[in-house]
């Protein structure tokens, strides 16, 4: 058996969430989108349900797969719902919707039902992305506070700038979210990940932690009283499956680029591409090889890529390689690799899950 596997610790995955929560100010929302970044959706909201206030997803289909599997708690689709053909399963199924645009309003206005709906009200404080205007937010509130099917709202909005702590920007959406607020009932949610960590300003009535809850830190190279606090939830990891011996001066891999500068043991991993490791890498990627700092070389393949075993003599066929967890952590690999956090973790596919410290 192919031996690439994902270890996913759902005893970090709580430490994280209850972070987020204290750091919050109040109640927090799992973010499980994207198959909860790659660790897996169900798995993750299993892991989470007897103390997570509730779950957030992108669409419909991700909602209905958790309530598929027996999640029973409170579920927001973050982007709303994108059609009014949505609603009657948002009732069936007592799902939380967002109203994030004029259109999402009408609908709901015109959704006739006897069942209770949950409406978080988003604003558009600056990010000019989903939200409603300050003048249109204040309208819509009062529109939906009229109906008695409509439960006291939540108002939120998101931040553009927040994994940034010397930009401006953050605070300024904090004003704008104040001012369209005022005077305004409703529990409030502000704090995405970056925001919980390093914005204690900030902090309100509902957190929305995303990237934080499955430990990698949105604020990576800027100093917060935070920064040790998470635990990565994912440790990726295959073995060596050959060894070669290549004399200086020869290549290894597509591209030629690496070549030896001396004698090199090349060790060749079961791990690739098309599993979710960049394929970018460059020379020099950091790896953890038996437990103690290695590198990769040449280019990583489709299923293989290659690490030094020249310094590793122990290090041989079967020799276990880690690609990321506590040691490289994903924050820090990800600018070595050109991309994001987010992509290296939502990237990961065909490597098994394997879920420990249920």
């Amino acid at each position: 058996m192919r031996p690439a596997q994902a270890l996913i610790d759902l005893a970090a995955l709580r430490h994280n969430y209850r972070l987020a929560k204290k750091l919050g100010g109040g109640k927090a929302l799992a973010i499980v989108k994207a198959d909860a970044y790659g660790h897996g959706a169900v798995a993750c909201a299993r892991a989470l349900e007897t103390e997570a206030d509730g779950f957030g997803v992108a669409c419909i289909e991700e909602a209905l797969e958790l309530r598929a599997a027996g999640i029973t708690a409170p579920i927001l689709l973050m982007e709303g719902c994108f059609d009014a053909g949505e609603l009657p399963l948002v009732v069936e199924h007592d799902l939380w919707i967002a109203v994030a645009s004029s259109e999402q309003l009408e609908a709901v206005l015109a959704f006739e039902t006897r069942a209770t709906l949950h409406i978080w009200l988003m604003l558009d404080s600056g990010m000019h992305r989903l939200g409603l205007s300050p003048e249109d937010f204040r309208a819509a509130h009062a529109r939906l506070s009229a109906l008695p099917h409509v439960a006291p709202l939540v108002l939120m909005s998101h931040l553009a700038r927040a994994d940034e702590l010397d930009s401006p920007r953050t605070l300024e959406q904090l004003k704008n979210f104040r001012r369209a607020t005022n005077g305004l009932a409703g529990e409030t949610s502000l704090c995405n990940s970056a925001a919980a960590l390093g914005w204690p300003q900030l902090r309100n009535d509902w957190a929305r932690p995303g990237l934080m809850l499955y430990g990698a830190d949105p604020l990576h190279g800027q100093p917060h009283e935070h920064a040790d606090e998470l635990q990565p939830v994912m440790t990726l990891q295959s073995r060596v499956f050959l060894v070669r011996e290549i004399a200086a001066g020869e290549p290894v891999g597509y591209g030629a680029r690496f070549v030896a500068q001396r004698p090199t043991r090349v060790g060749v991993v079961a791990m690739g591409y098309a599993d979710g490791y960049p394929q970018y890498a460059p020379n020099g990627t950091p790896v953890l090889i038996d437990g103690q700092p290695g590198h990769t070389i040449g280019r990583v393949s489709m299923d293989m890529l290659t690490v030094e075993l020249t310094d590793h003599p122990q290090a041989g066929v079967g020799s276990l390689v880690q690609l990321w967890g506590d040691t490289p952590r994903v924050p820090a690999l990800a600018p070595l690799c050109n991309t994001s956090a987010y992509r290296l973790l939502c990237a990961l596919k065909r490597v098994p899950r394997i879920y420990v410290n249920a």
